[in-house]
């Protein structure tokens, strides 16, 4: 009832104020028709009242039907979830029971089934790992579902599933004594997808093109090797690929790639020259020069060599050759004596022995200098080492590995120059010595024949002098 009159009042002042806002307008209303418009509008709203407490007595009884049909469910349900539980309980008796003699029943089978188990996994990570796997895709997938659900599940496995366990194992040791060729999709160095005709070497290696491939387990992808070895192996790789049967040498890797991969990442000789920087560049064309003089000087005294040798065997004497020049000056002074003769001979062997010997002190030096030069190129390396090892420390082997190869590339520098240097110069100055030795020997030889001649005709020598 409070309510009901605080509405009330509040229509009636709602009223008056629309009856003063009209009255601005049209002044035509008066207070009778101000009370039968509050007579009015108060039927109404006891109309409007009436009808509300009658929807919400409706509303009532449906909110009490629902929650009376909401207990009913849930009583349902508590009575269900404990006849749910009394039977997961029994069940839980029951697969144990079960369980128990399944396993009695087993027996020693059990035991087999763990060791195909034990078997499949072991056999899928070298299935995924064999190259094989690129010619026969798949065969690790199944070995690991089957060992997955055998570990996951008390599911045994069929008589179909340990056959083809057996059946990819000995095709696995066929496949490893045979050379075959498939086609496959290769990845180029350059990152382009080919289908490509591959060589396969049993477990091995895998070639196309004469380059070795890489078989990567994990992706199931075949590539080719970034770096390929050495000259000669791709050579017998692709030969063995041409080749229609015949015995052909070819490099193989038992390790399965792992030496292969340590092959290729071994530098080549080019990578090797370059480690050795500056020092080993400079030390490369004093050897080069060197070599060239030595050759320059081993035709020179070649053919110096054939000259004085037909000299020897001819009486006339030429001057084209360096015994032809010695011996002239016995014709130029012939009245002589033993000793001013000895002179003249031993001053025109003076001046061949120059022509025989030049630049041979300039390879000598080369072989001394480029030793000298591979330490230097050792001590900067050795620096540049220590240096890192200051900067950086020793936590990481490979920021000292360049400065060692430095060192130790320009030493064998320094020796591979020194050597031959060292060679070339002890044949140059045989070949030179042997010369001059002809050249005395044949000097001698003159000096004694005017000395036999002056001995017969003393007489003459007298009346000369």
């Amino acid at each position: 009832m409070k309510l009901l009159n605080k509405n009330l009042l509040l229509i009636c002042v709602l009223s008056v104020v629309t009856t003063f806002t009209h009255a601005n307008d049209d002044k035509a209303l008066d207070l009778d028709a101000l009370l039968q418009q509050l007579e009015q509008g108060k039927f109404a709203q006891n109309q409007q009242n009436t009808q509300r407490e009658v929807e919400f007595s409706q509303k009532r009884s449906e909110q009490d039907a629902m929650l009376s049909q909401a207990k009913q469910t849930r009583n349902a349900a508590l009575a269900l979830s404990e006849r749910l539980e009394t039977q997961f309980e029994e069940n839980e008796f029951k697969l144990a029971d079960l369980n128990e003699a399944m396993n009695k029943r087993l027996g020693s089978l059990k035991e087999l089934f763990g060791v195909l188990q034990q078997v499949s996994g072991d056999t899928k990570s070298k299935f995924q790992n064999s190259i094989i796997s690129a010619q026969i895709p798949g065969r690790a997938e199944f070995l690991d579902e089957l060992a997955q659900s055998m570990g996951a599940s008390s599911k045994l496995a069929s008589i179909e599933e340990i056959e083809r366990v057996w059946f990819e194992m000995q095709r696995e040791m066929t496949e490893s004594g045979k050379v075959t060729k498939f086609t496959t999709d290769v990845i180029e160095a350059g990152g382009n997808k080919v289908s490509k005709e591959v060589l396969r070497v049993g477990p091995f290696a895998l070639a196309a093109d004469g380059k070795y491939l890489d078989y990567n387990g994990t992706t199931g992808s075949v590539a080719e090797l970034i770096r390929q070895p050495a000259g000669r192996y791709g050579e017998s790789a692709a030969s063995l690929q041409q080749s229609s049967g015949d015995m052909v040498e070819f490099g193989l890797d038992p390790t399965g790639g792992s030496i292969l991969k340590l092959l290729v990442q071994a530098p080549s000789l080019k990578e090797r020259v370059e480690q050795g920087g500056t020092v080993g560049y400079i030390i490369l064309s004093v050897g080069a020069v060197g070599l060239l003089i030595a050759l320059w000087r081993f035709i020179v005294l070649g053919i110096e060599g054939a000259k004085v040798s037909r000299q020897l065997k001819s009486t006339t004497f030429k001057t084209n050759n360096s015994l032809g020049r010695v011996m002239k000056a016995r014709d130029d002074y012939p009245e002589a004596d033993t000793e001013a003769l000895e002179l003249h001979l031993t001053e025109a062997i003076l001046g061949e022995v120059p022509k025989l010997g030049r630049f041979l002190q300039i390879i000598k030096v080369m072989s001394v200098v480029a030793p000298l030069m591979g330490l230097l190129g050792t001590v900067s390396g050795m620096i540049n080492t220590f240096q890192a090892i200051t900067l950086f420390g020793t936590g990481d082997p490979k920021l000292m590995a360049g400065g060692i190869s430095t060192a130790l590339v320009t030493t064998v520098l320094g020796l591979v120059v020194a050597i031959p240097m060292t060679l070339l110069y002890a044949m140059l100055n045989t070949r030179s010595k042997n010369i001059v030795f002809v050249l005395q020997e044949q000097a001698a030889g003159v000096i004694a024949e005017r000395a036999e001649a002056q001995n017969s005709n003393p007489q003459s020598s007298k009346t000369k002098a």
